[in-house]
C-alpha cells in the first residue's frame, strides 16, 4: 500500500490523538484552513480504503504490542484495590475508586434510582422488592389502591 508521507503521517497521528481533525492539521497545512474544511478533509482521508486499512494495520500493531485485556485491567485493578486496603494506613479512597474502575469495566457503574411516592410513604431505604406482601399491600391502601381480596 503506498501512502504520501503526509498521508502515512495522518495515521500516525490519527491513531495517537484519536481526533481526525487535529491529525489532519498536524499532517497538512492547514493553517489558513477554516474548522468546516479542516473537518471535511479529514473525514474524507478517513473514508479513503487505503488509509482505512492503513488505520486497522496500526490497531492491530497496538493490540499486539501492548496485549492488554479486559482481564489483564480487572487483574491490575483487584490489586491495586488489595494494595490500597492492605497498607499501612489504608486508602480507602484508592480502593473505591479501584472498585469502581472494575464495576465501569464490566458495565456494572449504572446509577440505580430509587423512587418514592411524592408524599413519601414509601420508605427510601426499603425498594419495593424489598417489601412483604403485607407491607406493600399496606403501601397501595394509602396510596388508595384496593386489591382484590384471595
Amino acid at each position: 500500500m503506498n501512502l504520501t508521507p503526509k498521508q502515512e503521517k495522518f495515521c500516525m497521528l490519527y491513531i495517537e490523538l484519536g481526533n481526525a481533525s487535529a491529525a489532519y492539521r498536524q499532517s497538512y497545512d492547514a493553517e489558513d484552513m477554516n474548522e468546516n474544511t479542516v473537518n471535511k478533509n479529514a473525514s474524507v482521508l478517513l473514508d479513503n480504503t487505503k488509509i482505512a486499512t492503513r488505520l486497522e494495520q496500526l490497531r492491530n500493531e497496538h493490540k499486539q504490542a501492548h496485549k492488554i485485556t479486559v482481564a489483564d485491567l480487572l487483574e491490575e485493578l483487584e490489586e491495586a484495590r488489595q494494595a490500597a486496603l492492605g497498607a499501612e494506613n489504608p486508602q480507602s479512597s484508592a480502593a473505591v475508586a479501584a472498585t469502581m474502575g472494575k464495576a465501569k469495566i464490566l458495565g456494572m457503574d449504572k446509577q440505580v434510582i430509587d423512587h418514592t411516592s411524592s408524599d413519601g410513604t414509601m420508605s427510601p431505604n426499603k425498594a419495593p422488592k424489598d417489601l412483604t406482601a403485607e407491607e406493600l399491600a399496606a403501601e397501595l391502601e394509602k396510596l388508595g389502591v384496593k386489591l382484590p381480596q384471595t
